[in-house]
């Protein structure tokens, strides 16, 4: 059975290009790379990596950081000629549209609805997480009804309050304007930075190379899942592209910015990896505060503290960026017609997205104040990977049906990093348990619906037919 014709319409490439831009271009270079640093850095260092050490990898969690930032070091060259071709916002679903048609367009903005959705809701409870343990030492206490969820524990908790209060106060940011949103960021991972600086050195002195003894304790299989896992923490550099349209000179900074902040942030997170399974048993590190875990283990309590500030700084540059990039994706999808209108709506005055940045922070805010954070971030990894996935087959695309096209960025040895960069998230995708397919088949199948009762009736690709 074939799909009707108009499902596998493209949207051209120079109407993508030519079309009216009615958000503010603000951004540099700089910004955007510290756009990515922000998303990049903060639940992978501060939270997953213990985790998937101790449950996945052992101290080859830092083989699982290698794997994951190759496959993502493909997909990043693919991200940056896209970018440097198709200058809009919308992430991979903007060159989706350009490439594979509207109905893969429509599944991988459905995905990354899912994806960033789930991701904020997640690093802002452990955002509050950190923020509590920072409190603690303080007397500063709030009882268990306003700190865990409900569905988390139903005897004890009713709402992670901290979390939600984050979310809503980084989308009162985001609505104000773009232009506050990267200053506030720019400071946050100046912060974050010097924190993870500071723990490399401080606890390179304090290395036990006998927690290296039984390096790869789940061998192969637990290194893939463990960056299968990890893979949630390489969301950031995809976030740097849906925000194509507030940059100054998109075709170069974009690319910049995407692949100067994956190199800056793997490098960090294999290094970060090694001193941690270094100064503590891999064993001892399934919490949610791994850093600071192994901080006290070292004695240098005068530092955890510092550490915890660290952290919430890191989170909470994530969430800005998350939140921003989902907002960006639904404006672009309402564009198109496969969303209602009024999530394209732009404020008069601040020149943002505004109503589609306050429904994704409250819808975002809820999740993190009722849901459990294991089942917020399950779905992360295989979301991002998927992306991932077209945007590599996209480039392959372009290059025959467009190869005309002026590329001020080009993959290298095109088609073999493309293909390279499908067959490694592939691959990780494989080694995530099947339980996480499921779900992320139920979430593209509420899509489907969707798609078939309003996006395809309302399509401005077809209605302009």
């Amino acid at each position: 059975m074939q799909l009707p014709k108009q499902l596998l319409q493209r949207k051209p490439v120079d109407a993508l290009t030519a079309a009216e831009n009615s958000l503010k271009r603000t951004l540099t270079a700089k910004d955007l790379t510290l756009l990515g640093v922000g998303a990049i850095i903060g639940a992978g260092i501060f939270v997953l990596t213990g985790i998937a050490a101790a449950k996945y990898a052992g101290p080859a969690i830092v083989m699982s950081f290698v794997l994951a930032g190759i496959a993502c070091a493909l997909a990043a060259l693919c991200y940056s000629e896209m970018a440097s071709m198709i200058p809009v916002s919308g992430s991979a679903y903007s060159y989706a549209y350009a490439t594979l048609g509207e109905l893969m367009a429509w599944i991988i903005g459905w995905d990354l609805v899912l994806e960033y959705a789930l991701a904020s809701s997640t690093v802002a409870i452990g955002w509050a997480g950190y923020l509590l343990s920072f409190l603690q030492p303080l007397g500063l206490n709030l009882p268990p009804s306003l700190t865990t969820a409900y569905l988390a524990d139903p005897a004890a908790g009713f709402i992670n309050l901290p979390a939600v209060l984050i979310v809503l106060m980084l989308t009162a940011l985001l609505v104000v304007g773009i232009r506050q949103s990267a200053v506030f960021n720019f400071f946050m991972v100046v912060i974050k930075l010097a924190v993870i600086v500071a723990f490399i050195l401080a606890g390179m002195g304090h290395v036990d190379s006998t927690n290296w003894a039984d390096f790869a304790p789940f061998g192969f299989g637990g290194i893939l899942t463990g960056a299968g896992v990890i893979f949630f923490a390489y969301i950031g550099f995809d976030a740097v592209s849906t925000t194509a349209q507030e940059a100054i000179n998109p075709q170069k900074d974009v690319p910049f910015g995407i692949i100067a902040s994956l190199a800056i942030c793997t490098v960090l997170y294999i290094l970060v990896a090694g001193v941690l399974t270094g100064v503590i048993a891999y064993d001892q590190l399934n919490v949610a505060a791994p850093i600071a875990l192994a901080v006290d283990h070292m004695g240098m309590i005068w530092l955890s503290p510092i550490i915890k500030i660290g952290a919430i700084a890191g989170l909470t540059s994530v969430m800005l960026v998350l939140l921003m990039g989902q907002s960006r994706i639904f404006f672009t999808m309402a564009k198109d017609g496969l969303l209602p209108p009024l999530f394209a709506q732009v404020h008069d005055d601040f020149k943002t997205p505004h109503r589609s940045t306050l429904m994704v922070g409250v819808a975002v805010a809820l999740l993190a104040g009722f849901m459990p954070i294991e089942k917020l971030g399950e779905l992360v990894s295989i979301g991002t990977l998927f992306a991932f996935v077209l945007v590599c087959a996209g480039v392959l695309v372009l290059r025959s049906s467009h190869p005309e096209m002026e590329r001020q960025f080009r993959c290298p040895a095109v088609p073999w990093v493309p293909l390279a960069g499908i067959v490694v998230c592939l691959v990780l995708m494989a080694g995530l348990p099947l339980d996480t397919w499921m779900r992320l088949l139920a979430w593209l199948a509420i899509g489907f619906v969707i798609y078939f009762r309003y996006g395809i009736r309302h399509s401005r690709l077809q209605t302009s037919d």
